[in-house]
């Protein structure tokens, strides 16, 4: 026996206080009680800016575009995707924390910098400023601060510049929602005042030409910018704590930077917006959406390329790394799944799915020389996954991958000489029960890792 208690190497265990059983209930309570308070400050803001009737206007426009912005972005999310509440809590943060900070904080800047300039021109001098210069920069932070808060406290889930191109497009489309809503009301209130005589020149339809048939991807377009920094660094786990730091903060600021040019040319007279529109927003979007379908399909490819490895080893059945390889392929599978297994057996071949994908990403992250610190104990996990819902989503993945020609069968082997194996690789002809080749169940695939 140790001399004193205090030396005891095991100590009884203590029984969990009531704050360690509850704390996460209470945290997820609380964020939903901030974002509802942020919502009903906003909704009274916006309802003594515009009125009733302009609010219900407001909102019944600015609606339109958000669910073609929205299933964009699930669908450039949809090789392995995000839970559906991290990006209900990037929408509701966008909308309602992030606005109310950006609405408090540009307002109190605008009457700073009007009592700063003491000149006849001090008003629209400081609204020039605080459009190009002061919003931008606000903005864009309070956009961030959701995908900070996803990348510090959702890692798992944050795992590239896919999930942070949706998780920044989504809050932004928060932000936009709302700031369209305040746009569209005020607009129609405008209309209202000059009455019939002004239809022809409605400041209602422009707005709304504007914001939601020309730009509905502008504001989208300057956080997407953020959040590809922090996939860059969310993908590179092997990054110094420096650049870990720099690399956030340079996207911020490029984002910022977009921002500024896209207000301030719209502040600017003739047709400069047009000219900054055609020759400069354009080709960036263009570009981001080129990446966007680049990186997503780069996942596919490396579930192509990654899993062929385990059905040699007999988790998988020899076409599936083709049909998981393909959305295609994927749909068809969760279809043939549903007309045998209903409902219950889409769901599970989605599941197998997601959890393919994300076992193809983490083996070619360790593959290229930055494995995830508990690699192997998420290998075997999601391997355990894997073969529990084998027997549901196997043969339709397997079937969807002939079906679509996306797997094409190897030529027969010559037979096998005196004494040869009979069978083929691990696991027999089928890849069957995993172990087949010497592994044991849920062992971890031993090829080196650099």
């Amino acid at each position: 026996m140790p001399a004193s208690p205090a030396e005891w190497r095991y100590r009884i265990p203590t029984t969990p206080s009531w704050w360690s059983r509850h704390s996460r209930t209470l945290r997820l309570l609380a964020l939903i009680a901030l974002l509802a308070l942020c919502g009903l400050v906003i909704l009274g803001i916006v309802r003594e800016q515009t009125g009733t009737l302009g609010l219900l206007v407001g909102l019944g426009l600015a609606v339109l575009p958000v669910p073609l912005l929205i299933s964009t972005f699930r669908w450039i999310d949809g090789v392995e995707p995000t839970p559906w509440r991290n990006h209900l809590f990037a929408f509701a943060w966008g909308a309602f924390a992030a606005t109310l900070v950006a609405l408090l904080t540009n307002s109190l800047a605008a009457s700073w910098l009007v009592t700063s300039f003491a000149d006849a021109d001090a008003q629209p001098r400081a609204d020039l400023l605080g459009s190009a210069v002061v919003a931008p920069v606000v903005e864009e932070t309070a956009k961030g601060a959701a995908i900070l808060l996803l990348f510090l406290f959702r890692r798992r889930h944050f795992n590239g510049v896919i999930s942070g191109i949706a998780l920044a497009g989504i809050t932004a489309t928060g932000f936009a929602f709302t700031e369209n809503v305040l746009y569209l009301g005020t607009a129609f209130g405008e209309d209202q005042l000059l009455g019939p005589e002004a239809l022809h020149e409605s400041v209602t339809a422009m707005t709304f030409f504007i914001r939601i048939i020309v730009a509905p991807f502008a504001h989208p377009l300057f956080t997407t910018l953020t959040g590809i920094a922090f996939g860059i660094v969310a993908a590179l786990p092997s990054l110094g704590r420096t650049l870990r730091i720099l690399i956030p903060i340079l996207g911020l600021l490029t984002a910022s930077l977009l921002h500024a040019i896209w207000n301030g040319s719209a502040s600017l007279p003739d047709f400069t917006f047009l000219f900054v529109y055609a020759l400069f927003m354009i080709p960036v979007f263009t570009a981001l959406t080129w990446l966007a379908i680049w990186s997503r399909r780069l996942e596919l490819r490396t579930v192509r390329d990654t899993l062929p490895a385990y059905a040699a080893a007999g988790w998988f059945d020899t076409p599936e790394p083709w049909g998981l390889a393909s959305m295609r392929a994927r749909a068809m599978a969760r279809t043939l799944a549903r007309r045998t297994h209903g409902p219950t057996g889409a769901r599970t071949v989605a599941e197998y799915q997601h959890f393919a994908t994300s076992l193809a990403l983490l083996r070619a992250r360790a593959h290229h020389g930055s494995p995830a610190p508990d690699f192997h104990a998420r290998e075997q996990e999601l391997l355990h996954h894997l073969w529990h819902r084998h027997s549901v989503a196997g043969p339709p993945t397997a079937s969807a991958a002939i079906n679509l020609n996306r797997y094409r069968p190897p030529r027969p082997p010559r037979p096998p000489g005196w004494g040869g194996p009979p069978g083929g690789g691990p696991g027999g002809p089928q890849g069957g029960a995993p172990g087949g080749g010497g592994m044991a169940p849920h062992g971890p695939l031993q090829f080196p890792v650099r």
